[in-house]
C-alpha cells in the first residue's frame, strides 16, 4: 500500500509536502480533503483538523516539518532534503522554522483577518503582520545574498517552507523591488519543477484566496 497524503492543493502547508514528495518521485495516494468520505477519515485520523497528515503502514504522521523528516528517514531518494553534515542539517531546521514561524504565520493573519465578519476583524493584528513581514523579507534579502537556496547551492527542507510561503506571501504584501535577492530567490523557487508543478495543480482554486489572487505566477 502506497503512502496516503491527506491534503489540499491550495493550502501552504500541503504545498511544502507535496514538493518533498515530488522532489524524490515519491509515489503516495492524494487523499484530497473536497472528496466524499476523506474528511470523516481525516477528523478521526487527527481531530485538530491541521491538514497535512500522513498515514503509512501504520503510522500518522502530523506537521509538514515532520512529515518531510518521516520521507526522509523511511523513503529517502537522491534529493536529500536534510543535509548529511549536521550542521547543515541545523541550518535547515532553522530556516524552516524561519519561514512557517515569520513568514507563513504573519501571511495567514491577513487571510484569517479577511475571513472574519466585518466586525470582528483585527486591524491592530494586521498591522502587526505587516511589520513581522516587512522585518523578514528584509533579513532574507541580506541572508539570500550569494546564495542560490537558502542553505547555499542544495535544496532542503528550509526551501520547501520557502517557496509557499514566499509565494503567498507577496501576494498579500508584495516583497519590495528593493530585496532583489529575494525577489530573485522567489523566482527560482516559482521555476524548480517541484513547486511548480503544485502551483499548477492548485490554480484551479485561486478563487478562495479571500484578498484575491493577482494575475500574475
Amino acid at each position: 500500500m502506497t503512502v496516503e497524503l491527506f491534503a489540499h492543493p491550495f493550502s501552504s502547508y500541503c504545498q511544502k509536502a507535496l514538493i518533498a514528495f515530488y522532489e524524490n518521485d515519491i509515489p503516495f495516494t492524494y487523499r484530497m480533503m473536497e472528496d466524499p468520505g476523506v474528511g470523516e477519515a481525516f477528523t478521526s485520523l487527527w481531530p485538530i483538523k491541521r491538514f497535512p497528515i500522513l498515514r503509512d503502514k501504520g503510522h500518522v504522521v502530523m506537521e509538514a516539518s515532520i512529515l518531510i523528516e518521516y520521507l526522509h528517514l523511511h523513503h529517502p531518494g537522491p534529493v536529500k532534503l536534510i543535509p548529511e553534515d549536521p550542521d547543515l542539517a541545523l541550518e535547515a531546521r532553522m530556516l524552516d522554522r524561519f519561514f512557517d514561524n515569520y513568514v507563513m504565520t504573519p501571511q495567514g493573519m491577513f487571510v484569517r483577518n479577511a475571513l472574519r465578519p466585518a466586525e470582528s476583524r483585527d486591524p491592530y493584528g494586521v498591522d502587526e503582520a505587516r511589520k513581522m513581514l516587512d522585518t523578514s523579507y528584509a533579513w532574507l534579502d541580506q541572508h539570500m545574498q550569494g546564495r542560490t537556496w537558502a542553505v547555499g547551492e542544495t535544496f532542503t527542507l528550509a526551501d520547501c517552507a520557502a517557496a509557499p510561503s514566499l509565494f503567498y506571501a507577496d501576494w498579500t504584501h508584495r516583497i519590495p523591488e528593493q530585496y532583489g535577492n529575494l525577489v530573485a530567490y522567489r523566482a527560482r523557487l516559482l521555476q524548480r519543477a517541484s513547486f511548480a508543478r503544485a502551483v499548477e495543480e492548485a490554480r484551479r482554486f485561486r478563487h478562495y484566496f479571500p484578498l484575491g489572487a493577482p494575475d500574475r505566477d
